[in-house]
């Protein structure tokens, strides 16, 4: 029996180990989303069922976590033009209504060739703390 169990673990397990997983196609690989290809417009929109001006504000920590350079910001209209991988985007937030909001992220030349990771990360960072609620911090005397 002993030999049986054994037998089993050495053929069968292997095969499982080299099948795809189910949800590989979700998972982007590294090199995937650091090597530039073209993006479609829906990939870089998102909407979220949050306040517009709690989006605008996690989409600046959003690119601020992530080390891009933000050029120009206006708070009145929901838009911030940044600069990353020496390539300027063009993040809008844009409020449906009270409690949902749709963040654009878009080349500024149009030319929608880049690393879909910019995109991507930034999505990922607001998902993660969107579920932290904001804190305000007091102010230093």
């Amino acid at each position: 029996m002993e030999r049986v169990i054994l037998i089993f673990t050495i053929l069968i397990l292997p095969v499982f180990y080299f099948l795809p997983s189910a949800n590989a196609e979700e998972v982007m690989s590294m090199s995937t989303l650091v090597t530039p290809h073209n993006m479609n417009l829906e990939d870089c929109n998102k909407l979220y069922r949050m306040p517009s001006e709690k989006l605008f504000y996690m989409t600046i920590a959003g690119i601020n976590a992530n080390r891009f350079s933000v050029d120009e910001l206006q708070s009145k209209t929901g838009y911030i033009l940044f600069t990353a991988v020496g390539k300027q985007f063009l993040a809008s937030v844009v409020k449906i209504d009270n409690n949902r909001s749709m963040l654009k992220i878009t080349p500024a030349d149009n030319v929608y060739y880049f690393q879909p990771g910019i995109v991507l990360n930034l999505f990922k960072y607001i998902d993660v703390n969107s579920l932290e609620p904001l804190a305000k911090i007091p102010a230093r005397t």
